[in-house]
């Protein structure tokens, strides 16, 4: 039975070029969308603000899934585009599929758990959980599966990142230490979860 042929080189390089093309509109998508509610929302005087992640009220419940897109301005945005690309586009690395797993999970138990057990009285918003999530997932993510290429991609975002640690600490005053420290668990969570390899299971005669 013959193989079938081996795509031309140039038909490779288009899927290649498509996934690459595709992978960049995913991201920069979030980001336009981002920036496009923070310009409504300068024009609306802030009106978007109040849909942040409000611990234990009902209507702030919601928040779990609207907050990464807000910012308390576009100073609070533009801090969180870069490293929301960088982290992001390594986390896409893995593919599409594992992207839009870590994101997901990340963002409802990470968000969940700040409404859950944030300060009561407080209004979170912010991709920045999301943000540390992604950097748990990257430092986790080559130790659970045990791949020599993602230790060394964790073992990079650690030099490049390890500085945001600290985040996850109590410091400056309205800065969401709770939100970074629960989407650094959820991404770390997520690793555990998504690329634990379950032992076989020997059965007794």
């Amino acid at each position: 039975m013959k193989s079938p042929p081996a795509l031309p080189t140039d038909h490779r390089r288009d899927q290649l070029a498509k996934a690459v093309k595709d992978n960049l509109a995913l991201l920069f998508g979030a980001v336009a969308i981002a920036w496009g509610l923070e310009l409504l929302d300068t024009i609306l005087l802030g009106f978007f603000d109040r849909f942040g992640i409000q611990p234990r009220s009902l209507s702030g419940l919601s928040g779990v899934v609207t907050s990464p897109f807000l910012h308390l301005g576009f100073g609070h945005l533009l801090s969180n585009t870069l490293p929301f690309l960088m982290l992001g586009g390594i986390v896409l690395i893995g593919g599409r599929k594992v992207f839009m797993m870590a994101t997901l999970f990340i963002v409802a138990v990470g968000g969940m758990a700040l409404w859950t057990l944030g300060p009561s009285g407080t209004n979170h918003v912010g991709a920045s959980g999301l943000i540390f999530g992604y950097l748990g997932f990257l430092l986790a993510r080559g130790i659970v599966e045990k791949s020599s290429f993602w230790i060394l991609v964790s073992v990079v975002t650690l030099i490049l990142y390890g500085g945001m640690l600290g985040g996850v600490f109590p410091g400056q005053p309205g800065i969401s230490w709770q939100g970074h420290l629960f989407g650094f668990v959820a991404g770390l969570l997520a690793a555990r979860v998504m690329f634990t390899r379950q032992k076989p299971v020997a059965v007794g005669r």
